[in-house]
């Protein structure tokens, strides 16, 4: 039987907006995130959903919202695909986190699998939660389409699992604009993706990730080195 997956990550928040982490800060999302959040229910108008599941933070649910006005459907807020607790890193600047966490930055920028939030979540046992919560949903909508809106770390663990890659290859996937979409189709236990982290209803200056200066330094890191 197969199953539709449509994966979509919330709209600009404050937290993407001011560049300080926030995984279980509850903040909303702002005035071009509501403007994302527009586009992305535009570009998924004509698109087959059967029923919506959303982490059940603040900015997810109002993303979610956008969506589900256009398809008249209920919104299923899920805590369990809600982001990566932080633990001491919550409100903190990426700045202030290089700083003041020096080895558990380089592990979030380099080797992610290792990672361990100070007082807070592992990515392994993040990884767990997210994947337990996301085959729950399968299992109980097969055969319909199903949309999830969700955070950024949430889409790169999840699709670990979804190309069936152990934890350490996290690194060779990369962050994905906000509103932007993954989708495919989940059949025998295996996900054939046909669209990865697309952000093609977002134009430059709708852009998130195109307004701010570390998203050139990354991808030039990113796509020139041996990550992909």
């Amino acid at each position: 039987m197969k199953t539709r997956l449509i994966i979509v990550r919330h709209a600009e928040a404050v937290g993407n907006k001011i560049r300080e982490f926030h995984g279980w800060t509850d903040e909303g999302i702002t005035e071009k995130g509501k403007l994302q959040a527009s586009r992305v229910a535009e570009r998924l108008e004509n698109i087959p959903v059967d029923v919506i599941y959303s982490s059940s933070m603040k900015r997810t649910m109002e993303t979610a919202r956008y969506i589900a006005a256009s398809k008249n459907l209920p919104i299923i807020p899920v805590d369990d695909l809600k982001e990566i607790n932080g633990g001491l890193w919550e409100g903190l600047t990426w700045n202030e986190l290089a700083d003041k966490y020096p080895d558990e930055y380089d592990t979030w920028e380099n080797k992610p699998h290792l990672h361990q939030m100070p007082e807070g979540e592992s990515m392994e046992g993040f990884q767990q939660r997210i994947v337990t919560a996301v085959m729950r949903i399968l299992e109980n909508e097969a055969g319909k389409n199903i949309l999830i809106v969700t955070h950024g770390t949430v889409i790169r663990v999840l699709l670990c699992r979804l190309k069936e890659l152990p934890l350490e290859e996290m690194v060779k996937i990369p962050w994905c604009d906000n509103t932007a979409v993954t989708a495919g189709t989940w059949e025998n236990c295996k996900f054939s993706i046909e669209t990865e982290g697309d952000c093609s209803h977002l134009d430059d200056e709708t852009s998130t990730f195109k307004n701010q200066e570390w998203f050139f330094e990354y991808r030039k890191k990113f796509f020139d080195s041996e990550n992909v």
